[in-house]
């Protein structure tokens, strides 16, 4: 199978087609090829627990796996899934399968929740009402309509629709967690949503108003019952039609179902391992693009020695201090300017504790999101207890373990953010790089970077602003039975949007350096940066006067965002640490 490219589209959709020439040219593209992970591999940022004295390079991750966009297909069953293969399903067009464990473990689970039913044992979700409503009993005759009635009666989120990524996401989260064995879900209700995601349908799902579940994944259950709204290809559809157009017929929710479909912590965790991802990408990066302010702005590597990191304990420091020396080796400027000045500006030579400490965070978050990713967030949890089993009521269903790493992510990616400005800001000022006004021969007539640099800056005070915890909010819902609430979803969605903040930043930041570097001529920089600057100039060419620059800053931004830009340079340095 091709592997498809989604991108956000001004309508809270996606654009899906063939990937950009940057993401094509890898050579995995096209070769059909199934990834499973293998045991145990979580794909955490980080791995153990770090010595008395660590190493500089104690825990840190060598390289993703696979590039997300390389994988084309995911099984799901025995083996737990990566947060790569998550990604390449939801916003690559990944094609998803069972294995024989999968299958097996959900109809032993479905042949529970209905021998709970026929002997009406009370249960939660199953024989009573949801929330306030647990008090009253439904007559199994009902059950039907009572999970029909959840469904309807849930969709309920108002405003733009969320990104076809993210439903996608939230079906495959859906997928996984229910398919652990332990919610009773039907199977054949789990493969009508498996061929739905293979088939390109995606719900229209409303994105604003969930405390952290419910009101999405209702409107994403719609379609499974011939209600609803979905997209396929480029049309919106009835949920019915849609289902017809890929050969389907809609489903009719049994017993527990409707609830599985619409509890737990589903649209939390799916929304924040995009988020991880993204993030991930857009930290290595930003080493990168400091590798290449350091060069344009003469600064003295000299702070980036090993012996200073190593009177710090910790290991994310030195290995950006390591990632800057090899980003940086064999640089004509470097060499030239090692003593230009005693000390650059903190920016500069703060580089390694401040990248480091920013990705410290987002490596806890990934690790504690790949937990979350591999568990069951249902309530009722259904265990079998050898020939039986029960319906253990709990708090499963809450997302606050995500929705505090997703506000972490955050201010983490801001600090990148804030970093990557203050650098940027330094090329374009003549006061301090030693460079023409705004990087272009003839200021004056011409403006050159000036007002990209109120782009990084608008864009990091965004950032800042959604820096605020939303998970130390709550609010209490239904008549004071749900008396405090996650408000998960708004910071895995904050957390979403500030990565793709962060990637536009960085990309700023690149842009300009490469220019700053063009200036510095015939001075050559590293050979890492030189690849980097050879692939931008493809399609951005040096600036000798003024032009429309937006699309220059998308085409870097989708480097950033790919990982090509971070591949290039790895081609010639070898893995980065991360």
């Amino acid at each position: 199978m091709a592997v498809v490219l989604t991108q956000p589209a001004a309508d809270g959709r996606a654009l899906v087609g063939t990937p950009p020439a940057a993401v094509r040219s890898r050579s995995a593209i096209g070769t059909g090829k199934p990834y499973r992970a293998r045991r145990g591999g979580t794909g955490a940022g980080r791995a153990g627990h770090r010595s008395s004295t660590p190493s500089p390079t104690a825990g840190l991750p060598e390289r993703f796996p696979m590039p997300a966009h390389e994988i084309t297909a995911v099984t799901l069953g025995e083996e737990p899934i990566t947060i790569e293969q998550f990604v390449a399903v939801a916003r690559y067009g990944a094609q998803v399968d069972f294995d024989a464990t999968y299958v097996d473990r959900v109809r032993k689970s479905r042949a529970m929740v209905e021998r709970f039913l026929a002997e009406n044992r009370l249960v939660y979700g199953v024989t009573t009402g949801f929330g306030d409503n647990v008090t009253k009993v439904i007559d199994p005759a009902d059950a039907e309509q009572l999970q029909r009635n959840i469904v309807r009666s849930h969709a309920v989120s108002v405003g733009e629709p969320l990104p076809t990524e993210i439903v996608r996401a939230i079906a495959l989260m859906e997928l996984v967690g229910l398919g652990e064995g332990y919610s009773g879900i039907r199977f054949e209700t789990l493969g009508l949503l498996r061929r739905m995601l293979n088939a390109q349908v995606t719900p229209h799902v409303p994105g604003e108003g969930s405390v952290g579940y419910l009101a999405p994944e209702a409107h994403m259950a719609l379609v499974l019952l011939g209600e609803g709204r979905a997209w396929y290809g480029d049309e919106l559809l009835p949920g019915a039609e849609a289902l017809t157009r890929i050969g389907e017929q809609p489903t009719r929710l049994g017993c527990k179902e409707g609830l599985s479909l619409t509890n737990g912590t589903h649209s939390v965790t799916a929304i924040a391992v995009l988020a991880t991802y993204d993030a991930g990408l857009a930290a290595s990066t930003a080493d990168v693009a400091a590798s290449l302010t350091v060069q344009a702005l003469k600064g003295t590597v000299r702070a980036y020695d090993a012996r200073i990191q190593e009177r710090k304990r910790h290991p994310e420091q030195a290995a950006v201090a390591e990632n800057l020396r090899r980003l940086t080796e064999s640089s004509e400027i470097s060499a030239e300017f090692i003593d230009h000045r005693l000390q650059d500006s903190y920016s500069l030579r703060g580089i390694p504790q401040v990248h480091g400490g920013a990705k410290r965070a987002l490596a806890q978050a990934r690790e504690v999101i790949v937990e979350e990713l591999h568990s069951v967030g249902d309530n009722p949890v259904i265990h079998p207890e050898g020939e039986d089993g029960m319906a253990l009521s709990g708090g499963n269903f809450d997302s606050t373990y995500v929705g505090i790493q997703a506000d972490t992510m955050v201010n983490a990616m801001t600090v990148l953010a804030k970093m990557s400005e203050r650098r940027t800001d330094r090329m374009v000022n003549n006061n301090f790089s030693e460079l023409p006004a705004f990087l272009v021969r003839r200021p004056g007539l011409n403006s050159g970077y000036m007002i990209a640099q109120y782009t990084a800056a608008a864009l990091t005070m965004e950032l800042r602003g959604m820096a605020v915890p939303a998970t130390a909010d709550t609010v209490t819902t239904s008549a004071n039975q749900e008396d405090t609430i996650s408000n998960a979803y708004l910071a895995a969605l904050k957390a979403y949007r500030a990565a793709r903040k962060l990637g536009y930043v960085v990309a700023i930041e690149v842009m300009c350096a490469v220019q700053a570097l063009d200036l510095l001529a015939p001075l050559l920089p590293s050979p890492a940066t030189q690849a980097l600057r050879a692939r931008i100039r493809e399609t951005v060419p040096t600036v000798n006067e003024d032009r429309v620059f937006h699309g220059d800053i998308e085409h870097i931004a989708e480097l950033v965002r790919s990982g090509e830009a971070l591949r290039v340079v790895e081609d010639v340095v070898g893995p980065l640490r991360r």
